[in-house]
C-alpha cells in the first residue's frame, strides 16, 4: 500500500511530506521511501497561523478560515509530492494537520486540535484522508502523545539493549524500549519553543531560530536562571505526559527571563540537555537515537554528550531513517496501520487504557474500500 504522509510540527513553518510503500509481513512492518518533501507556509497564512496561538486569544471566524486555508496548503503538499512519484499514485493519504492547542490538566489530556481540513486534500487528490489522529487515544484516557512513540518502538524493537528515541523538536520527547519491560514515552519539556522564540525577542523578529545553535554555543550558562527553570511543575509529573507551546511559550519566556541575548539561549539550550538527560538517565538508558531540527543545535547535541559520557548518541539518520522525513514516514505508518485495522498507540507509551485503530477516514473520489483487517500486528519496522 502506498501512503502519503503528511504533518506540520511546534515551529509552525513548514507542511512536511513522505511517500512510501509498506508492506506488513507476518509480525514486521517495512516501507521503502519513495520521496520526501517540505513545503514553507507562505509568510502571510504563518503569521495568522502563529498570531492565533496560545496564550493570544482568536475568533471562531479566524479558526474556521485557518482550518481551510491549511487545508488546501497541505492539499497542495500532496499534490506536489504525488507529482515526484514516477506513477504519480498513491492508495491513502495520512494526514496529522497542525496543532494549535493540546488540552492538558494537570496528569490528564483532556483534548487535542489539529486544524487542516482533510476534505480538501481528499477532493485535491482524489484520495481517501486519514485524520485527526490524536483524540481516539486521548477518548482512551490517553495522551494522544507522542505519536512517533509506535514508530520508535517498531524500530527499536530488536535492540538487545535499553534503548531511547529522542526528539528534539518544538518540544522534546522520548520513547524508551527496554529489553525486559514494556516501553514508555512522554515529553519531556522544550526544545526548540523556547530557544526560537528567544531568537525572535533577541533579533527583533528578524531570525526564527538559532542556526547551528551558533548563539548558543558562544553564549554563557546563567546558573541561576537556569535553577529558576527547572522548578517548573511539569517536570516533576509522572510519566505519561505531554506539553506544549500552550505551556512552553513566549510569555512563558517574558515571565521567566529578564534579558535577551546569547547567554540567554546557551542557557535554555542547557534546559533541554539537562531536562532530556534526567529521564535518560531515570531509565538507565545506554543508547539514543536522536531526530528533529535540535539535532542541528550544537550546543544541545555536545550538552548531552558532555551531560552522558557512557551513552551512545546517535542521530535516526544513521539507521537509514532520513531525519527530515522521520516524523511524515511515521504519519504515513500510522495511516497504513488504520487502513488495516491495527491500533496506531501503544497504551504503555500514550497512557490510554487500551490500544486503538487512530483517526477519522475521509473518503476519496472512488468508493472507500480498505483491506481485509490484518491478524497480526507488527512487532518491528524495517526501512526498505
Amino acid at each position: 500500500m502506498r501512503v502519503l504522509g503528511l504533518i506540520s510540527g511546534t515551529s509552525h513553518d513548514a507542511i512536511e511530506a513522505a511517500a512510501a510503500d509498506f508492506e506488513l509481513d507476518g509480525e514486521v512492518v517495512s516501507a521503502k521511501l519513495l520521496a520526501k518533501s517540505s513545503t514553507p507556509y507562505a509568510p502571510e497564512l504563518r503569521s495568522r497561523l502563529v498570531d492565533a496561538l496560545p496564550p493570544a486569544q482568536t475568533t471562531i471566524e479566524e479558526v474556521c478560515k485557518l482550518d481551510t486555508e491549511i487545508g488546501r496548503a497541505f492539499a497542495e503538499a500532496a499534490t506536489e509530492l504525488l507529482t515526484r512519484l514516477p506513477d504519480g499514485a498513491a492508495d491513502l493519504v495520512a494526514s496529522h494537520g497542525q496543532t494549535v492547542y493540546h488540552w492538558v490538566d494537570g496528569p490528564t489530556a483532556r483534548g487535542t486540535l489539529q486544524l487542516g481540513q482533510p476534505a480538501w486534500i481528499a477532493d485535491r487528490t482524489g484520495l481517501p484522508v486519514v485524520a485527526d489522529l490524536r483524540i481516539r487515544d486521548i477518548a482512551a484516557g490517553g495522551h494522544g502523545a507522542p505519536l512517533a512513540s509506535i514508530f520508535d518502538v517498531l524500530l527499536l524493537s530488536g535492540s538487545s539493549r535499553t534503548a531511547a528515541a529522542l526528539n528534539l523538536g518544538g518540544i522534546a520527547n522520548i520513547t524508551v524500549v527496554r529489553p525486559s519491560a514494556e516501553p514508555i514515552a512522554y515529553d519531556t519539556g522544550p526544545a526548540n519553543a523556547l530557544l526560537d522564540a528567544a531568537m525572535l525577542a533577541a533579533t527583533n523578529g528578524e531570525l526564527s531560530y538559532d542556526r547551528g545553535g551558533e548563539r548558543s554555543a558562544r553564549g554563557a550558562v546563567d546558573e541561576a536562571l537556569l535553577d529558576r527553570l527547572l522548578a517548573e511543575p511539569f517536570y516533576a509529573l509522572a510519566a505519561p505526559k505531554s506539553t506544549g507551546k500552550e505551556l512552553f511559550n513566549a510569555a512563558y519566556l517574558r515571565a521567566h527571563a529578564e534579558r535577551t541575548g546569547d547567554d540567554l539561549l546557551a542557557t535554555l539550550a542547557s534546559l533541554t540537555v539537562e531536562t532530556v538527560a534526567r529521564e535518560l538517565v531515570r531509565h538507565g538508558v545506554e543508547t539514543v537515537i536522536a531526530s528533529g531540527g535540535g539535532t542541528q543545535n550544537v550546543a544541545i547535541m555536545d550538552g548531552l554528550r558532555e551531560r552522558l559520557p557512557d551513552v551512545e548518541l546517535r542521530t535516526v539518520d544513521e539507521l537509514g531513517v532520513p531525519s527530515e522525513a522521520k516524523e511524515a514516514l511515521m504519519i504515513a505508518l500510522i495511516g497504513f496501520l488504520t487502513a488495516n485495522g491495527l491500533a496506531g498507540a501503544i497504551p504503555s507509551c500514550t497512557g490510554a487504557s487500551r490500544a486503538v485503530i487512530l483517526g477519522a477516514i475521509v473518503p476519496g473520489a472512488a468508493p472507500l474500500e480498505l483491506p481485509p483487517p490484518a491478524a497480526t500486528a507488527p512487532t518491528r519496522f524495517e526501512l526498505r
